[in-house]
């Protein structure tokens, strides 16, 4: 009794120092964004001051830099989803010819690092004249997030019952109105899941729109968080810290109004089998 005791306290506190390690950055960054005079070190402010707030949202260049990230998010992952399903559908429902590797193709790709292929996409992009184009950066975000919602896609839509749908089909339904009727509904939380993955990762991407757009009034807010630093090693960690608040917001948001969807598991998934 004794030494499982012993092994639960522990493991109550390595749990607790992890949760340090996560806890105190992100309350540095609040209590920060209200210090006027915000340092390195975590403290709380001597006065309640909004002033980062305001110069960060008034600045004209931060407002743009947060809608083109909204732009290539938003826009990424609604197109991320759509496709998504519309390709996981013949691999979900369809006895394809090498079906199964077709789906480890789709696996292996979700594991290519994006650092890897940068250097050949730039070089596409300059020779199509695509470079500094928020559009043609959006369709390369969009393709490199695919084989994940794909796959995922795949695997929610495969927890939905065909003989609902074959029911449908009856009733006059067609295949595209069936997969809005019946699959969707029912697959909402897998939806929801592979739309936050999406737009987070799109969301806190730095490297590709940093190499892909060269214009500042193009940069989404992921890139011109560096002109909070100095040249000379000084940065302004009150408005920093106020630019990471409402760089996280989105984010949050995002979450706190898809989890109910995302809680619901695929109860009627199987309506057809009972």
């Amino acid at each position: 009794m004794r030494q499982k005791q012993y092994q639960r306290i522990i493991g109550y506190v390595i749990l607790s120092l992890v949760g340090l390690l996560f806890v105190i950055p992100l309350l540095w960054i609040l209590l920060a964004s209200f210090d006027e005079k915000a340092t390195q070190v975590l403290k709380l402010p001597a006065n309640v001051f909004f002033g980062n707030y305001e110069s960060v949202l008034g600045d004209v260049k931060n407002q743009t830099a947060f809608k083109n990230g909204l732009l290539l998010s938003g826009g990424q992952t609604l197109l991320v989803v759509v496709l998504s399903i519309l390709a996981a559908y013949p691999l979900s429902r369809f006895k394809l010819p090498n079906k199964q590797k077709v789906m480890m193709g789709i696996l292996f790709m979700t594991s290519l690092p994006m650092t890897a292929v940068m250097v050949p996409v730039y070089q596409l992009f300059i020779m199509f004249r695509l470079t500094d184009s928020l559009l043609a950066t959006m369709f390369f975000l969009t393709a490199s997030q695919l084989p994940f919602g794909i796959w995922m896609m795949k695997n929610f839509m495969d927890g939905v019952s065909p003989e609902l749908e074959e029911a449908a089909w009856i009733d006059g339904a067609s295949r595209l109105e069936g997969i809005r009727r019946v699959i969707l509904p029912l697959m909402t939380p897998g939806v929801f899941t592979v739309a936050i993955f999406t737009f987070i990762r799109s969301w806190g991407n730095f490297i590709v729109p940093y190499i892909l757009l060269s214009s500042p009034s193009k940069l989404p807010a992921s890139v011109t968080l560096y002109q909070f630093f100095g040249q000379y090693g000084y940065a302004a960690y009150g408005q920093l810290a106020a630019y990471s608040v409402i760089y996280m917001m989105p984010t949050f948001i995002l979450y706190y109004f898809a989890q109910n969807h995302m809680s619901k598991g695929f109860t009627m998934g199987g309506a057809a089998k009972g």
